[in-house]
C-alpha cells in the first residue's frame, strides 16, 4: 500500500547520537514545514529511554501532517503511539509487521537492490529507501555507492511505488535523484539542523 503523500517526500532521520532536546527541535521543524515523514533512529538508547523520547515526539506531531517513524523497534513505536516503523535487513519482515500492526501502520524498509525493494513492496511496505546513492561515511557498511543508474533501475522496477534515495544526499544532488525517478530523499547529515529541514526544497 504505497504511501499517499505529496511528492517530493522529505524524510529526516536522526543521527543515533542526537540529544532529546535536539530531536524535539528537529521534529518541530518538520511539523512546521509539513514534512511528511520523520524517523527517530537512536539505536544506542534502551527501550525505556527510546520510548520516552518517542512519546515526547508524538506529542509534537499529533494532529500534523508529519508521520513519526521509529527505526526497527515495532514494540516501542506501537507503545508510544508513533505512526510507523522503519525496517532494516535485521528487522522483522515487512509482511510480519503488517499482519501484526494492521493497514494504518506506516512501514518503510531500507533496501540495497531491486530484489530487496520488490520484496518489501510485496510484503506490504508503504515505501522503500534505497541507497547509498553517493559516497557517505554513515553508509559505508553497505558497500560502495549504488549511483543514480541503479536508483533509476529500482524506481522503474517498482513503477510508481515510493522510492526514497539515501546516502550522501546534499542540496546539490537532490534534483538528480528526483530526475532518476525517486519520490523523495532521506538523510541524516543534510537534515541535522532545523533550518535545512525548513529550506531544503
Amino acid at each position: 500500500m504505497p504511501l499517499k503523500v505529496t511528492v517530493p517526500i522529505i524524510y529526516p532521520i536522526t543521527s543515533g547520537t542526537t540529544t532529546t532536546p535536539d530531536i524535539l527541535r528537529l521534529v518541530q521543524a518538520a511539523v512546521d514545514a509539513e514534512v511528511p515523514l520523520f524517523q527517530i533512529r537512536e539505536k544506542l538508547l534502551n527501550a525505556r529511554a527510546l520510548y520516552e523520547v518517542v512519546v515526547r515526539a508524538v506529542s509534537v506531531t499529533r494532529g500534523s501532517k508529519t508521520r513519526l517513524m521509529v527505526n526497527d523497534r515495532v514494540d516501542v513505536a506501537r507503545a508510544a503511539g508513533a505512526d510507523g516503523v522503519h525496517l532494516t535487513a535485521r528487522s522483522l519482515p515487512a509482511h510480519v509487521v503488517r499482519m501484526s500492526c494492521g493497514g494504518e501502520f506506516v512501514i518503510g524498509v531500507s533496501t540495497h537492490s531491486v530484489e530487496e525493494a520488490q520484496a518489501a513492496r510485496a510484503g506490504g511496505a508503504d515505501f522503500v529507501v534505497f541507497g547509498p546513492i553517493f559516497e557517505t561515511e554513515s553508509k559505508r557498511a553497505f558497500g560502495p555507492p549504488q549511483g543514480l543508474d541503479k536508483l533509476r533501475d529500482v524506481t522503474c522496477a517498482l513503477d510508481n511505488f515510493p522510492v526514497l534515495a539515501i546516502g550522501g544526499i546534499t542540496l546539490d544532488n537532490i534534483a538528480a535523484c528526483l530526475s532518476a525517478g525517486a519520490s523523495g530523499v532521506a538523510g541524516i547529515t543534510l537534515f541535522n539542523n532545523p533550518e535545512n529541514i525548513r529550506n531544503v526544497l
